[in-house]
């Protein structure tokens, strides 16, 4: 693992958390991954252990019970799991989105109620955003909450939702009023713990990030208490949420870092070792350019990568550095992966080599929800009306 200038800046607190990290990944992680993500079994045991260390309370507050850690510490962290099994960063990534939410926008009684057990771990989940015909444009959703007496009824499906199976709680992106204009006015954004008309219809089943939930979900007169709208005002649920998927975005460059970052290593280790015309195939140009190429790329990840997180710390709006953050360093893992492949020759196509995992990977951070397309669309229209 790389230290980076950066570590060594942070103060000593997160710094014994990210060494506490990195045993835990070598003992308790490493030798485990290759059965759990090859027979797509959910780490259970490895959870329990990451609730221990606190990991579910990353970035709440220490007033909270959370471990209170900079943004950038954390996207350390997740750069550093995602180097040994990107999977496991997906369990507390959607998990810390719910609690930015409820931290950043919550009344001060939902803040009481619920962080504590976020950051214990005892509700663990993530958001619901998607549908089943909606992915980058939220604004079309259409799982609807009715208010009644009691509190909202909700009725409608998401899907892609991590967390969805072994998590028991949400923070669920509904239509509060149809007929809002624009519409996101008339969207809102629920607590809703496991309950009667809360159900799971399938797992998905996936090519990469394999190990962690991803399920469908549907949600039939599921009855949610007044109390749970968080803020306690309809009509805020996408700016309440927005603010949480930058977190989101840098979480996911981060995982890009780490995994073109395994790429790279994996990539110079078997340079080293690997023989062609009586010399170690790291002595060729070719390959050294390649070496070059994937270093380049990892390091200027890794520094928009920083630079997203600092400004998240300094509470300035970030929806463009981590837009370019996760372009950036999802690219960089995927063109890493490839060529740790081809340097890998015949091998990199095998199971023996972790190098076909993190191709699987990368490949899927490309195509989740607030894809490619969309953080590009995004970034061009943010420099549009920039410009002079």
């Amino acid at each position: 693992m790389n230290d980076t200038i950066a570590d060594g800046q942070a103060p000593e607190h997160e710094r014994l958390v990210l060494a506490a990290v990195d045993k835990f990944l070598e003992a308790e992680v490493r030798p485990h991954v290759r059965a759990l993500e090859h027979d797509d079994v959910y780490p259970a045991e490895i959870v329990e252990k990451m609730r221990a260390m606190g990991l579910f309370g990353c970035t709440i507050a220490q007033d909270y019970g959370g471990l209170g850690l900079s943004t950038t510490t954390y996207a350390r962290i997740v750069e550093r799991i995602s180097a040994v099994w990107m999977s496991l960063s997906g369990i507390i990534n959607s998990h810390l989105i719910l609690a930015a939410a409820v931290e950043r926008h919550g009344t001060a009684e939902q803040k009481a109620a619920f962080l504590p057990r976020f950051a214990a771990g005892e509700l663990r989940g993530g958001v619901g955003l998607t549908e089943p015909d909606c992915g980058t444009d939220l604004q079309a959703i259409r799982t609807v909450a009715k208010r009644t007496n009691e509190g909202y009824v909700v009725n409608g499906r998401k899907t892609w939702i991590t967390n969805g199976l072994y998590g028991n709680c949400l923070a669920l992106l509904v239509k509060t009023d149809l007929n809002a204009k624009p519409r996101y006015k008339g969207m809102s954004l629920l607590i809703a713990e496991k309950g009667p008309g809360f159900t799971v219809d399938r797992k998905l089943e996936k090519l990469g990030y394999r190990g962690i939930d991803t399920c469908e979900l549907s949600f039939d007169d599921y009855r949610v208490p007044a109390d749970r709208l968080i803020g306690g005002v309809e009509g805020r649920g996408l700016q309440q949420i927005l603010g949480g998927l930058e977190l989101g975005r840098i979480n996911v460059a981060a995982r890009g870092v780490g995994v073109a970052d395994a790429a790279l290593q994996e990539a110079i280790a078997y340079s080293q070792v690997r023989k062609t015309f009586g010399k170690p195939i790291c002595e060729h140009q070719a390959i050294q350019l390649k070496l070059a190429d994937m270093a380049t790329r990892l390091e200027g990840a890794r520094l928009l990568t920083y630079r997203a997180a600092a400004a998240y710390d300094r509470g300035e709006r970030c929806d463009m550095e981590a837009g370019m953050a996760k372009l950036a360093a999802t690219e960089a893992a995927l063109e890493n992966s490839i060529e740790a492949m081809r340097i890998h020759g015949g091998y990199g196509y095998t199971s023996e080599f972790p190098v076909e995992r993190y191709y699987r990977d990368a490949a899927g951070l490309l195509l989740g929800p607030r894809d490619h397309v969309a953080e590009r669309r995004r970034l061009a229209a943010h420099w549009l009306v920039a410009a002079p």
